[in-house]
């Protein structure tokens, strides 16, 4: 079985992640009814910006959750094709610190 894990582009320019075990040509043509998801009924037309295959419904929800805790910047460089840049994206290197804090330990 072959799940699609994927992100839509909304009118509004917000990103949903998901996932389906149904084509993708399915699943997209009910987002764009407004049927079965409140996130995007209310922002479309949507577009189809990315779809991966996933190998089981356990990787595709793992795939899903760690898309939807990427960064915006993130997330555009994998629609992109960028996968060069997307280790410096990690949320841990947006945060503008050049050094680790000092030591609160004696010694």
């Amino acid at each position: 079985m072959v799940i699609a894990v994927y992100i839509l582009r909304c009118c509004d320019g917000s990103y949903y992640v998901g996932n389906t075990r149904k084509p993708i040509e399915a699943r997209l043509w009910e987002h764009q009814q407004g049927l079965g998801n409140g996130f995007t009924a209310g922002r479309r037309p949507v577009e189809l910006v990315y779809c991966e295959a996933a190998d089981s419904l356990l990787a595709a929800f793992a795939r899903e959750r760690q898309l939807k805790g990427w960064s915006r910047r993130k997330k555009e460089a994998l629609i992109a094709g960028d996968y060069d840049a997307l280790p410096g994206l990690a949320r841990t290197a947006n945060t503008g610190a050049t050094e680790p804090p000092p030591s609160t330990g004696s010694g």
